[in-house]
């Protein structure tokens, strides 16, 4: 199981990595939260601890929007906030479960495998953008009802598109959620794809749904 854990105290994320690592998960260390907004790797994780004192945005902000790009993987919030009508803010926002600092590292690690278990069985995500449709169970693409054929490469370009619908997705994103590196350079190779996929998805449209930031990325419209 991958396991992102959005903390900004180093000792705290150190011990949740080492005690979630000895359990046999694998682990992603993210220190604040307007990185975690923008760290396309959530997307990929199975379960995300989230902690809510967070600097640069705070943790509900970041759950919040997660939840509104559609990211259903599975929160954990692991906070010092202990109000009951904090909890009740989190719980509104799309958490799956909350623990209130100080916390037994055994209790959480059961919590985790609770809620994997919880959350192991709900149906994928379909996501949905002007008849544009995507099924993460079957990996299926369809427009208006008709089949999009994707390579594995288009496809994984146009969910993160539609997850981050309206808003720019740069190329360094891209690279990360697709090819799982860093972009240091110019190169035609995000380009190629994205053409090959507007070619597919924009037949009959009279404008392209995936627009061109210059020097940014780029961006998926459409209601």
């Amino acid at each position: 199981m991958q396991v992102a854990i959005v903390e900004d105290d180093p000792i705290i994320a150190k011990a949740v990595s080492a005690a979630v690592t000895d359990a046999g998960h694998d682990c992603r260390w993210i220190a604040d939260g307007a990185a975690a907004e923008r760290d396309t790797s959530l997307i990929a994780s199975d379960l995300i601890i989230l902690d809510l004192m967070l600097p640069g945005t705070d943790g509900l902000s970041v759950l919040k929007s997660a939840r509104s790009r559609g990211v259903r993987t599975p929160v954990i919030v692991l906070t010092a906030r202990g109000l009951v009508a904090e909890k009740l803010r989190a719980f509104e926002a799309g958490a799956d479960d909350y623990m209130v600092k100080p916390f037994e590292m055994d209790e959480l690690l059961a919590r985790i495998e609770a809620v994997h278990r919880r959350t192991a069985d709900k149906p994928a995500l379909t996501l949905a953008v002007s008849g544009l449709h995507l099924s993460l169970a079957n990996r299926r693409a369809s427009l208006d009802d008709r089949i999009i054929d994707l390579t594995p490469t288009e496809f994984n370009i146009l969910e993160l598109l539609m997850r981050f619908h309206g808003q720019v997705v740069t190329r360094k994103m891209l690279c990360e959620h697709v090819w799982g590196f860093d972009w240091d350079g110019p190169t035609n190779v995000i380009e190629v794809h994205i053409n090959r996929l507007r070619g597919k998805i924009d037949k009959h449209r009279e404008v392209s749904m995936i627009r061109t930031i210059r020097g940014r990325g780029y961006a998926l419209t459409g209601d």
